[in-house]
């Protein structure tokens, strides 16, 4: 693949725009790349789905749209840096260039982010650094948030933690439940997502400490 610069300096367009997407439950942000992809609106191919878990919904659909598809469970590995080898060893036997986390409730080693540096994405249904890991939607809630939404963001050694592509606000309603906040950032993720992607394979982007910096700014 081609490799994004760590140094800070202007990125070149991915010469390679295979995606690995990996998932753990129903794929709705697989499907939503996948229709970007079908109709034009992102310029790259999927080139295996991914999961740990062999009866996670998205992979039905994955398969029934004709695309490759891996199950590598996640349980019985004593070291996360051995599963995460056999991930590697799956994006690469597809050829992948770009690693798109798609609701995949895994943490990732050092493994896979050495073997992909800048080139693993994620979706977080809040405005990071607020509500990192799990139950944002119902935080948000508890903590009187006025306003929530979902990020895309590299991923790095933090949990959460690494420098943001795309953010997209969402408002909290008081007559919000978690189920209906958690609807309505769904529908934001589904926008933003293919929209980071075609950033990050576009080029033309560095890193500035933790901040992600595109074109002029």
């Amino acid at each position: 693949m081609s490799e994004p610069d760590r140094g800070g300096q202007p990125t070149p367009p991915f010469g390679n725009r295979r995606l690995g997407v990996l998932i753990s439950g129903r794929g709705s942000n697989l499907e939503a790349i996948r229709t970007a992809i079908d109709s034009g609106e992102l310029d790259a191919t999927i080139g295996v789905v991914i999961s740990n878990r062999a009866e996670a919904a998205g992979l039905v659909h994955a398969r029934e749209a004709g695309l490759d598809t891996v199950t590598i469970s996640n349980r019985g590995w004593s070291r996360r840096e051995d599963y995460d080898r056999m991930l590697v060893s799956a994006l690469e036997e597809h050829e992948v260039g770009l690693v798109c986390l798609a609701g995949f409730m895994r943490l990732l080693s050092s493994v896979m982010l050495d073997a992909y540096p800048h080139a693993v994405l994620n979706v977080h249904p809040s405005l990071l650094p607020a509500f990192p890991g799990m139950n944002a939607q119902q935080r948000a809630l508890a903590h009187g948030a006025r306003v929530s939404g979902a990020t895309i963001h590299f991923v790095d050694s933090e949990l959460d933690g690494g420098p943001i592509i795309l953010q997209g606000a969402v408002p909290v309603l008081q007559s919000d439940t978690p189920e209906a906040l958690a609807g309505r950032i769904l529908a934001e993720e589904h926008r933003l997502y293919p929209k980071a992607i075609r950033l990050v394979l576009d080029g033309g982007w560095r890193i500035d400490g933790r901040r992600f910096l595109c074109g002029g700014s």
